[in-house]
């Protein structure tokens, strides 16, 4: 059910995204905070959840297409994983931009020097990490994350918690 549920969440939010929606979440304030491989792995340990990290670029045109999945998987699915975003390569003003274009509602962490897909083990834009509550790396996709992949890597991350 909540397979289907996602299925039209997603639909409807990439139909809203292409006809221009900015409704919903109010623009961020303040600059994001820096953060690396150990405010990540710290964040995560903190709120005792497993954890999906994606690594991406206001820039990135594949970052674009999977961020109103990333957007529609936290609302099914916030509760019980935690989501948070790495903005690298990239400017403030363009990370809060994107942040507030596609109404990313979770935290976000700014990575100038990418330096957590380094610690991580990866390259390149966008990059998705499926990570335990002790932080620990499960599994990593990267490329455009779809639905399916990003279903089974939460459902995984569940089944282990």
């Amino acid at each position: 059910m909540k397979q289907r549920t996602l299925v039209l969440a997603i639909a409807l939010g990439l139909m809203a995204a292409a006809c221009g929606s900015a409704a919903g979440a109010p623009p961020p304030s303040g600059d994001l905070p820096i953060g690396g491989p150990n405010e990540v792995r710290a964040a995560i340990i903190a709120d005792g959840r497993p954890a999906i990290v994606n690594i991406w670029a206001s820039w990135c045109g594949p970052c674009r297409s999977e961020a109103p999945l990333l957007s529609e998987a936290f609302d099914e699915y916030g509760d019980d994983v935690q989501f948070i975003g790495v903005d690298v390569q990239d400017t403030q003003a363009g990370a809060k931009g994107f942040i507030e274009e596609f109404q990313l509602p979770f935290n976000h962490f700014f990575d100038q020097d990418r330096k957590v897909p380094a610690d991580f083990g990866g390259f390149g834009v966008p990059i998705t990490y499926f990570l335990d509550a002790n932080a620990e790396v499960v599994s990593t996709h990267s490329g455009i994350l779809d639905e399916q992949t990003l279903i089974q890597g939460i459902e995984d991350l569940l089944a282990g918690a």
